[in-house]
């Protein structure tokens, strides 16, 4: 998860087109490639795991599949807040596994200009 924001190297990617699923943080919008997003989900029950790091908000079952999940304020340091009928889950594909990232509200799927945009989600 170190590596999941990198720069898009503008001769590469100039005129393609990215889609994105912006999501609001705190009072911050951010953007994550359509592509890593496998749904999107309403807070369910999160059962704690004992002896995980503290933004670690535990596990849900999904279909099955056991997911953990990251509270995305606690991993950026963000004061806590409870959770309301706008808060979501991100189940998003990382490296190959299944994890869900706890956040405020999400907004919209756009398409950007690759070439225009700093940060691409890998």
């Amino acid at each position: 998860m170190n590596d999941a924001l990198v720069p898009v190297k503008s001769d590469e990617s100039r005129d393609k087109l990215i889609q994105l699923v912006s999501f609001n943080l705190d009072e911050e919008e951010y953007g994550v490639d359509v592509l890593k997003v496998r749904e999107i989900i309403r807070m369910p029950i999160v059962t704690r795991v004992p002896n995980t790091p503290h933004y670690v908000e535990g596990v849900i079952n999904l279909r099955g599949k056991v997911i953990p999940i990251i509270s995305m304020r606690r991993k950026f340091g963000l004061l806590e807040t409870e959770s309301d009928k706008q808060t979501r889950i991100m189940v998003m594909d990382v490296e190959g596994d299944l994890m869900g990232f706890i956040v405020d509200a999400v907004r919209r799927l756009s398409a950007s200009p690759a070439a225009r945009s700093s940060l691409l989600r890998r």
